[in-house]
């Protein structure tokens, strides 16, 4: 949100106003209404990490989980390399199909005319996974520089929670409309530091069960590539929406710190 502007004082009315007399007074500092440096860093990430919400002012999970498109972009790559490896056990073979599937996703976007962002990075993300499988040989390693990302993920939440700015807020807090406010109210940095952590133990559950995996080597390869298929989309619209709802401001007119009124001991 913007603050409006206010107008430019008129120079073409052909008289000047009188100088002012004696010291000349500071600054005027900003308006309270006028968007901080930090506002402006805070809505700009919100915006680059795609979330999106409903005309009602809801968030649309489905659409910021990058829809129905994103969601095979993120999934149909990593379903191919396990089909064609299960059925050839030829890693070459199945590590073209991987990259193939990522590159249609590219052109399909082009086509479509629509952001490459998403379909760019999934074929940076395949590639390098191909890259080191290739260079190990291992079908496994395909899978490991997943853990890496969620790794540095997971850090980069904690601390944001650490330092009070929590992730969940700058994302939510905008689709909301409260902006940087509800930094101001512990009530409401309290629900956000608590939704981080939400988004936290999604990520943290996925080291969890499929480290272990990757660890049996070829053996865990089949449950490893289909944990990480469920684990992946379904898993974040669902740690996104349980995030959503405890953060939920309270009703309009409610007041948190009301005390609840006490009998009368009149007996009326």
């Amino acid at each position: 949100m913007t603050s409006p502007q206010l107008p430019e004082p008129h120079s073409g009315s052909g008289h000047r106003s009188p100088e002012p007399s004696g010291p000349q007074p500071a600054s005027p500092e900003p308006s309270p209404g006028e968007p901080s440096p930090m506002a402006g860093l805070a809505a700009d990430y919100a915006a680059k990490a795609g979330l999106h919400r409903t005309h009602d002012g809801r968030i649309d999970v489905l659409k910021t989980a990058g829809g129905v498109q994103g969601i095979a972009e993120s999934i149909v790559p990593g379903l191919l390399f396990l089909v064609a490896f299960t059925i050839t056990r030829d890693l070459t073979l199945a590590l073209v199909a991987a990259l193939a599937s990522a590159a249609a996703f590219t052109v399909a976007r082009l086509i479509q005319r629509r952001p490459l962002t998403q379909a760019l990075a999934g074929v940076v993300g395949v590639g390098i996974s191909a890259w080191l499988a290739n260079t190990t040989g291992k079908a496994e390693d395909f899978y490991l520089p997943g853990f890496f990302t969620n790794a540095a993920y997971i850090v980069a939440m904690v601390i944001s929670i650490a330092i009070k700015w929590p992730v969940a807020g700058l994302l939510f807090g905008f689709i909301r409309n409260e902006g940087l406010d509800w930094r101001k109210n512990p009530a409401r940095l309290k629900a956000y530091r608590l939704g981080t952590w939400v988004i936290v133990a999604v990520l943290v559950l996925r080291l969890v069960v499929q480290v272990p995996l990757y660890l049996m080597g070829e053996d865990g390869l089949a449950a490893l590539a289909t944990t990480r298929l469920i684990m992946a989309a379904p898993l974040y619209i669902l740690g996104v929406w349980v995030a959503w709802l405890i953060t939920r401001p309270a009703p309009a007119g409610a007041d948190p710190g009301a005390q609840p009124s006490k009998p009368s001991s009149s007996g009326a």
